[in-house]
């Protein structure tokens, strides 16, 4: 018989659906609008929106993000309870988008808070979601 750690026991709890709350900026909601919608239908595959990240297991973040909403976003992450999973959406995570060059756009969300995945595109297309969420899952089942 194989002993799990607390942690993952806990975290296999993840296995047959991910509590998401989402954090958007700018047109951030927009990358995520057809995975809402019935051809692609998020919560049929294990993705459920919540409206507290208290309840929440994963952490949707799309948008640029600026000095002053990165302090709100840290804030959402403290109040996740562990275990808890950052998920970076589109370009603007990754390097700051078309506002690359301004003062007050972060560059790169991994500077602020602990990205576990970044999904890349402008707006990132549905399937990159679902092979995130796949790749969390298969996360989860291998620990031991």
């Amino acid at each position: 018989m194989v002993k799990r750690s607390e942690k993952a026991k806990t975290m296999r709890k993840l296995i047959k659906a991910i509590w998401i709350f989402n954090w958007f900026n700018s047109c951030g909601f927009t990358e995520l609008i057809p995975l809402v919608g019935s051809r692609w239908d998020m919560e049929r595959f294990g993705m459920i929106v919540v409206g507290t990240p208290r309840q929440a297991d994963v952490l949707f973040i799309a948008g640029y993000q600026t000095l002053k909403s990165i302090k709100r976003a840290k804030k959402i992450y403290d109040q996740m309870a562990e275990p808890k999973v950052i998920i970076a959406l589109g370009s603007c995570t990754m390097t700051g988008g078309m506002y690359w060059d301004s003062y007050n756009t972060i560059k790169r969300l991994d500077d602020y808070l602990p990205v576990t995945i970044y999904i890349p595109g402008c707006p990132p297309r549905p399937e990159a979601v679902f092979e995130a969420v796949e790749k969390i899952f298969g996360h989860v089942k291998e620990l031991k």
